[in-house]
């Protein structure tokens, strides 16, 4: 077994903010551990599905930066006078679930008091040190490519007042527990250099992100971005959660919104949880992209096109 000891520091690669909420730490010229924590609350009633959720959203950061999970830990805020013991079993027999499916361990994990539920991962993966993704890698030509449908922020707040359907809360459960490691393996494949996930600051927040660290100007296709049934609809109807309303005042600074109205802006806003990836591909590779994702049961899409410019994110 290899040990790293003083004479062989390891090497901070990539900082939490180049990472978008992961670091990167390089072992030697072969290795390097990706490290990120995230929890949530509940966003379904129904524990089990919670805990997939939860940790599918925790191990998301992982696949952004196009490593593999090695292992995680249980990271829970729970009410003990409120809730009993066995609900918070369900809750991790949630979490196990996934991490089975992604092919990680759980080491273990830390419970504090809490008067409201919470609960995610610390994940610990592994890269290569030349393939790592990161928020900067986007280059001028590339086309802008989404692995999942936007609308988790308004669906979970329809589901939460009860307007959602059967078939809508299913599909955006259905897209909150798929995993993001086929869409990091297409991205790869593809020559990707520039990954992000689309979690709480929306798709507007992250790849307007995107295109300031990277030094483009990304242009993003309204008509083309796919979202889950209802989500629009609902967005018109003012179901809309008050993170994506924050996201949106937070993003106006960078983002250009052109004609669009203020629903088609929260949609683009809309905070998700476990969303998809967000990667910039050379255009010959982006019909095979989208035909390998399609295949795998994503809903992606060529959203926008970045290029040289003043770096910002335009809605057309």
């Amino acid at each position: 077994m290899r040990h790293l000891n003083s004479d062989h520091p390891a090497e901070l690669l990539v900082g939490p903010d180049g990472g978008d909420d992961a670091a990167v730490w390089k072992l030697d010229d072969e290795r390097a551990l990706v490290s990120t924590a995230d929890f949530i609350t509940p966003v379904v009633d129904d524990a089990r599905t919670w805990g997939r959720v939860a940790a599918a959203n925790s191990v998301s950061d992982i696949y952004a930066m196009g490593a593999r999970p090695l292992f995680a830990l249980n990271l829970v805020g729970w009410n003990t006078d409120a809730l009993p013991t066995e609900l918070l079993g369900d809750v991790l027999a949630g979490g196990q679930d996934i991490a089975t499916q992604a092919g990680f361990v759980i080491a273990g994990g830390h419970t504090i008091d809490d008067p409201e539920p919470k609960y995610g991962m610390a994940v610990t993966g592994e890269v290569h040190p030349d393939r790592i993704l990161t928020n900067a890698g986007l280059r001028a030509g590339q086309d802008i490519v989404l692995t999942k449908p936007l609308g988790v922020g308004v669906l979970t707040t329809a589901i939460k007042a009860g307007r959602a359907t059967v078939e809508q809360t299913a599909a955006a459960v259905a897209s909150m527990t798929r995993l993001n490691d086929v869409a990091a393996r297409v991205a790869l494949a593809a020559g990707a250099t520039g990954c992000t996930d689309v979690t709480g600051f929306g798709l507007a927040g992250h790849l307007g992100r995107m295109a300031i660290e990277s030094g483009v100007a990304v242009t993003l296709d309204f008509a083309a971005v796919p979202f889950l049934p209802g989500a629009v609809a609902f967005a018109s109807d003012g179901v809309v959660p008050g993170g994506s309303r924050r996201n949106l005042a937070w993003a106006l600074e960078f983002v250009d919104v052109g004609v669009h109205d203020e629903t088609d802006q929260l949609l683009v806003a809309d905070a998700q949880t476990s969303g998809g990836l967000v990667f910039g591909v050379d255009p010959s590779e982006t019909a095979s992209v989208l035909a390998e994702l399609a295949s795998t049961g994503h809903t992606a899409a060529r959203i926008g096109t970045a290029a040289t410019g003043v770096p910002a994110l335009v809605l057309r």
